[in-house]
């Protein structure tokens, strides 16, 4: 009797955990091909348990590689720890942050960077405190950890805070030594707090091919308030997570 490919996802699942398909940087599926012959099923019945797969967030089907596994456990994204000024004043960017807590190797390259002057829509105006349509400068990011996207993030300023600084730079990478947060400190605008918000939800066509998502991933939605002591606020961001790339990280003091 021939494997179905409910069955065959379920061993193909149990070979990736007990490691004979080991979850490393070069880690894929033997091919198509060779797992139809070892199964003795057609290649259509390996494309549906791949798929399956796929949705549970254990591979990833590249172009040119094959059917890649996975890291797991998947990248910590440190709560508060990420915009700690120890690390930012002294040249660690947030997405390095996380990596450093995860144990993986980053590169400044590893982020992408468009910048360009855009017109408030009505939620970044009210964030920044402008009329509906105001110029603010927009930097839009892509984040990748070997080659695979994790999350885009995009960032909203005034642009008498940040005109002729490093932000809004359109070169790769952060924004100069200690990123963002660097440059509005040197620009006098030093950033005293943070206010997060995030839910959950499935991506839209665009997300998905972005963040080369497999079918039924959802994304994790951030939103993020900037503000300096005094209150001002001097970024607003939006940020898109692949749900199954990040384990998210909270550590503080239970209030009284």
């Amino acid at each position: 009797m021939s494997i179905g490919y409910r069955e065959l996802a379920s061993v193909l699942r149990s070979r990736i955990e007990d490691g004979t398909y080991p979850r490393d940087a070069t880690g894929t599926l033997p091919k198509h091909q060779e797992l139809a012959d070892e199964f003795t099923v057609n290649v259509k019945t390996i494309r549906q348990a791949v798929r399956l797969l796929e949705a549970e967030g254990l591979v990833t089907v590249v172009r040119r590689r094959g059917t890649v596994i996975r890291r797991q456990p998947a990248m910590k994204r440190l709560g508060a720890e990420r915009y700690a000024k120890s690390k930012w004043k002294f040249g660690l960017v947030a997405f390095a942050a996380d990596r450093e807590a995860s144990g993986r190797a980053w590169a400044p390259g590893d982020q992408s960077n468009r910048v360009r002057l855009v017109e408030a829509d009505p939620e970044v105006a009210a964030a920044l405190g402008l009329p509906v349509g105001a110029p603010v400068y927009e930097r839009a990011r892509l984040v990748r950890e070997e080659g695979v996207p994790t999350h885009a993030l995009t960032s909203f300023y005034r642009p008498d805070h940040v005109e002729g600084t490093p932000l809004v730079n359109p070169a790769p990478g952060p924004a100069g030594h200690g990123g963002g947060f660097a440059v509005l400190t040197i620009q006098g605008f030093e950033p005293d707090a943070i206010t997060e918000s995030l839910h959950a939800r499935m991506p839209t066509p665009d997300e998905a091919r972005e963040l080369q998502l497999p079918v039924g991933e959802p994304v994790v939605v951030l939103r993020r308030m900037t503000t300096t002591l005094d209150g001002q606020v001097v970024e607003f961001a939006r940020g898109v997570h692949a749900a199954t790339r990040f384990e998210w990280s909270y550590n503080f003091k239970i209030p009284e």
